[in-house]
């Protein structure tokens, strides 16, 4: 997949409650390359004049109004601003999940819009299913990006949206390290969510998470194979040595093929992702991007 540009900022018809309540977060529709709405939100933090910004990739059935993620904003946003967004599919956001392939275009659009706002230190930061696509972002947008997969030479304008969408620094969180892993029973249970039709109707109906019915084709680099192409960019790893979903197999494997480049935190009792998230560990992560974004 192509990266391409990143997507532009259009103004979200409706007034939604992050925009209309005072101090709260500024609430924007951005779209992405394919031409995905997403909904997004953003908070200067603490200190309003700073130039740094994390941006929050929330894990499978989540989205930016979920309080676990409101949550590890506001743990974040002690450091710096923050941009939260819905994932395509998910919550407010247009479009259906493609569970990690074409998310990384959402992630691209939050990117750039945080550096139209004049944020020139950005962290992404990714749980779960965010924390495949932050690994994936910064892979196809980094300095050892591949460039578009058709073999053609990268315009100008491929180029300026690469540029738009860089991370200066990567947080995974409980992320998988490669497809299609099914050796616990949490991820057979998402596996017949995803492939399953009826499965799909619980997501739609249930959790609020249209989930796309085509299966992957061609199968997106996993995020183990992505890791190697990261470098120079400062790569943090956390995982819980409790989680349900992946086994330490998962972040080791991750930690290993960045050839000793990422730093790898594995958290005693912790479980999966944002719930498990604890307010230290949020605020060990804010104090990480600050130090590492440049």
């Amino acid at each position: 997949m192509s990266p391409g540009p990143a997507g532009h900022v259009t103004r979200s018809p409706k007034s939604p409650r992050l925009e209309t309540e005072p101090g709260a977060p500024l609430r924007r529709s951005l779209r992405t390359a394919d031409g995905v709405t997403i909904d997004a939100a953003h908070d200067p933090g603490a200190d309003s004049s700073g130039d740094l910004a994390f941006i929050v990739a929330h894990g499978f059935t989540g989205d930016l109004d979920r309080p676990h993620v409101r949550r590890a904003a506001a743990a974040l946003a002690r450091r710096g601003a923050v941009v939260t967004f819905s994932f395509r599919g998910h919550g407010a956001s247009g479009g259906r999940s493609t569970v990690g392939d074409r998310e990384v275009l959402d992630l691209a659009a939050a990117v750039a819009w945080a550096r139209e706002l004049g944020y020139t230190r950005i962290v992404t930061v990714g749980f779960s299913m965010g924390g495949s696509v932050v690994l994936r972002h910064a892979a196809l947008y980094g300095a050892k990006a591949p460039g578009p997969v058709s073999g053609e030479p990268e315009s100008a304008g491929e180029r300026e949206g690469r540029e738009r969408a860089r991370t200066d620094a990567v947080v995974s969180v409980s992320a998988p390290a490669r497809w299609y892993y099914r050796g616990t029973a949490p991820m057979r249970r998402l596996h017949w969510l995803v492939t399953r039709p009826e499965g799909r109707i619980v997501g739609r109906v249930g959790l609020r998470t249209r989930i796309h019915h085509r299966e992957w084709d061609p199968v997106p680099a996993s995020p183990v194979e992505c890791v190697p192409l990261i470098a120079p960019t400062p790569l943090l790893v956390v995982h819980g040595d409790r989680d349900g979903y992946f086994p330490l197999d998962h972040p080791r494997m991750l930690a290993e093929a960045s050839g000793g480049h990422a730093e790898l935190w594995l958290e005693h009792g912790m479980g999966h992702a944002e719930n498990a998230a604890a307010e230290g560990l949020l605020t060990r992560i804010g104090d990480w991007g600050a130090a590492h974004a440049g």
